[in-house]
């Protein structure tokens, strides 16, 4: 199957592609279509996380479980929405974290493409979900997919720090070799967890880890 998605991945993904249960996947996001159903984020943008950060600049990985449902909202990268779309309440609890561990101010700004062009892959387990209807393609075996992807970025890639936030996150650690990454785990940002995320202190350690291994430290603020 031919999938528009940025080259390194394509490669290293080949096999995912090519597999029954992408078909299987793929059949099923058309069939939707045909019936008219609207699907998040537009197509352009399913992969855009990884066209933003090919698989050889990969720094971080921020694990996500699956688009906002909301009109307007998802745009490929998992936590982030588009300028001028109000902030999330998690993204306003990350970014308060931020704020807090680093010492800077944050815009407000919820666009995250920055981070990913820096090398942070804003990975969803689940791509794609059916508007206003929050967990509709969990099913559809996204997460096999995404499974291999985190697979391949702990098989090909030295020193990525993995942020797994909440207990789905958390859950994909043993597919990351933890004596060649530095994993981080937090709970959910949400205020649903009222409260547990703060003081987590992951960037700054994210940062002292990659800067540690002779990497360029994210920048953070946006």
């Amino acid at each position: 199957m031919t999938v528009k998605i940025e080259p390194s991945w394509r490669e290293a993904l080949q096999n995912e592609f090519d597999s029954p249960y992408f078909a299987e996947l793929a059949r099923r996001l058309h069939a939707e279509k045909a019936e008219g159903r609207t699907i998040f984020p537009p197509g352009s943008l399913i992969f855009r996380a990884f066209d933003l950060c090919p698989l050889d600049e990969v720094k971080v990985v921020i694990l996500g479980q699956d688009p906002y449902h909301g009109y307007g909202q998802a745009m490929g990268l998992c936590f982030s929405v588009p300028p001028g779309v109000p902030a999330p309440p998690s993204l306003k609890n990350i970014f308060r974290e931020i704020e807090t561990d680093l010492g800077v101010h944050m815009s407000g700004s919820p666009d995250l493409t920055p981070w990913a062009r820096q090398g942070v892959l804003l990975l969803n387990a689940v791509l794609t979900v059916r508007a206003g209807e929050a967990a509709s393609h969990g099913s559809y075996g996204w997460q096999t997919f995404t499974d291999a992807v985190i697979r391949t970025v702990s098989e090909r890639r030295d020193g990525v720090v993995f942020l797994l936030w909440g207990s789905y996150a958390r859950s994909k650690a043993p597919l990351i070799d933890a004596s060649r990454h530095l994993v981080l785990e937090a709970a959910h940002p949400s205020p649903l967890a009222r409260g547990a995320f703060f003081g987590c202190r992951h960037f700054s350690r994210c940062n002292d880890y990659l800067a540690a291994a002779g990497k360029t430290p994210i920048d953070w603020k946006l």
